[in-house]
């Protein structure tokens, strides 16, 4: 399949079971910005706001919360500098942070927490060629 015409991401939405708690917590660890808000009115499947994240729109839509925690995850990129900031929103909100899985050295640092509907999030210091390099130089798959 010619995947050409893929320029990216439009957007991600996350259902979640309250609007105002996880545009709180959208907004404080990542600086989001609200963009829009149905209020009321349910253009789509229910009401929903959307955020930009640095120019990646997000969004949320009123619903029942995933049942259970697993590892799929969205993984924002963060600046090393700002690794201990980041640790501080988090931990400012009490959300539940993941112990992350063991790493290579020269991979990058992994915040890894749930929301309140059990979506995992990380926050993450490295990059696709950093881990490749390092996975290169330990001899292993790419």
């Amino acid at each position: 399949m010619d995947t050409a015409g893929v320029n990216g991401i439009s957007h991600i939405t996350f259902i979640v079971s309250d609007l105002d708690r996880t545009s709180h917590m959208i907004e404080h660890i990542f600086d989001a910005q609200e963009v829009y808000s149905s209020g009321d009115d349910t253009y789509s499947y229910s009401k929903e706001k959307y955020f930009t994240i640095n120019g990646i729109w997000i969004a949320i839509m009123q619903g029942e919360p995933l049942p259970v925690k697993t590892y799929n995850h969205v993984a924002f990129k963060i600046s090393e500098e700002y690794y201990d900031d980041y640790l501080e929103r988090v931990n400012a909100l009490g959300l539940e942070i993941k112990t992350g899985r063991d790493r290579i050295s020269g991979e990058g640092r992994s915040i890894y927490f749930y929301d309140y509907d059990n979506h995992l999030f990380e926050l993450h210091t490295g990059s696709l060629e950093d881990r490749l390099r390092e996975y290169d130089d330990k001899g292993g798959d790419k």
